[in-house]
């Protein structure tokens, strides 16, 4: 079967939270929402189709997480990304946020350090805030050829003995890196070093653009003694709104220490519907996976080439991994509100503004580019009669 990307559903009108809060957050609804991170492509078929199948039985009473749907987890990422991990490992829990704050409340007490590395999706630091510990800045850096790196030496000066937890976010979002062994080492050797342990949050791994490739951070040496990692099929098919993921603990003593904060909030098995759509997604998945990657990537290479006409005032960072794009737009010499009210006002786009993912996100906008061909043209037409505008009006 060949998938085809060309146009996607409606959306307008479903309670989809990207176009009912549009007005909201912008100021109106004549904008296209290019902010929330999912996508605007319809779920896989088969998917669909597991779903009616369940839905022709009228019964809907509690249902245990079956493991078949566990196995073909399992088996996909250990297969695509050589993890070791087992049924004993996993545990299924409602997202990643979830998992974080678990985690947060698991191991460490108020008071404590807690590593996040800006600029990253924010409940990586508002959880921190919110459970009264303290979040250790350890910004990304920029080298010289504009990738994101992790500043090793600055993580090193500021880890004292409150620190108990690195909050890691691989794949990078927004930065769309794809960490690769090299640097995710030098993460764990300082880790191990100090006795902290490393929350892995990898939703993304599955959106990795060649010739780059996912490294699980568990599969590096010595790495699974110390690490919890997150999972689910959020991002991968588009099924955010099932609100289902999993986390794999592979050291037993951190697993049960995670077990008795998890079990106090009663996550339960989740709902009959998320279970269906697991499965089939992780068994049938592959073929779907692989064509909307490069359908991705095309979207991200015509993004590209109008970013690419306006160096003196924007610049994208290079993409590696998720279908999120990050827009330096320093070059407009303009406040944060003034660039946000460019991009809805004159691109009619609604976009993440940069500081939502630390203050080092002053300057730039997170673009989703996950979109069908059809809507990717009129936002790459608007887009770029928008920057040409501004650039004629430069002195």
């Amino acid at each position: 079967m060949q998938y085809d990307f060309t146009s996607s559903s409606n959306r307008k009108n479903t309670n989809s939270e990207k176009y009912k809060l549009s007005e909201e957050k912008f100021g109106t609804n004549d904008v296209e929402p290019l902010w929330i991170a999912d996508m605007d492509l319809d779920c896989p078929s088969f998917i669909q189709d597991a779903l009616k199948k369940r839905l022709e039985h009228p019964i809907f009473g509690y249902e245990m997480f079956p493991k078949s749907a566990f196995i073909a987890q399992i088996n996909w990422l250990n297969q695509n990304y050589d993890t070791s991990y087992t049924i004993n490992d996993v545990l299924n829990i409602h997202s990643v946020t979830s998992s974080i704050n678990v985690a947060i409340e698991a191991f460490s007490n108020e008071g404590d350090n807690i590593i996040v590395q800006t600029p990253v999706y924010a409940p990586f630091f508002t959880s921190v805030k919110q459970q009264n510990r303290e979040v250790l800045l350890n910004e990304l850096k920029i080298d010289t050829q504009g990738y994101y790196r992790f500043d090793i030496e600055n993580l090193k000066e500021q880890i004292n003995d409150k620190t108990k937890l690195l909050l890691l976010c691989n794949p990078g979002n927004p930065v769309s890196r794809a960490w690769n062994k090299k640097e995710l080492a030098e993460v764990l050797d300082i880790c191990i070093k100090n006795n902290i342990i490393v929350f892995s949050d990898e939703v993304h791994c599955d959106l990795v653009y060649e010739p780059n490739k996912h490294t699980a951070f568990s599969t590096l040496e010595g790495a699974s003694e110390i690490t919890l990692s997150t999972y689910g099929i959020g991002k991968t098919f588009n099924l955010s709104g099932l609100t289902l993921a999993s986390i794999f603990i592979q050291n037993k003593t951190i697993k049960n220490k995670f077990l008795k904060v998890y079990n106090k909030y009663h996550y339960g098995d989740g709902n009959i519907l998320s279970h269906i759509a697991f499965e089939s997604a992780y068994t049938n998945g592959h073929k779907w996976l692989s064509e909307v990657k490069v359908h991705l990537n095309e979207n991200c290479k015509e993004l590209v080439k109008v970013i690419n006409k306006y160096p003196s005032i924007i610049k994208m960072c290079k993409v590696e991994a998720t279908y999120l794009a990050w827009l330096d737009c320093s070059g407009m010499k303009i406040s944060d509100k003034k660039i946000n009210n460019f991009f809805i006002k004159e691109a009619k786009l609604g976009l993440n503004r940069g500081i939502f993912f630390g203050n080092n996100g002053r300057g730039h906008v997170r673009l989703n580019f996950a979109v069908s061909k059809e809507k990717m043209t009129k936002i790459l037409l608007q887009l770029d009669n928008a920057l040409a505008n501004k650039v004629n009006l430069l002195p």
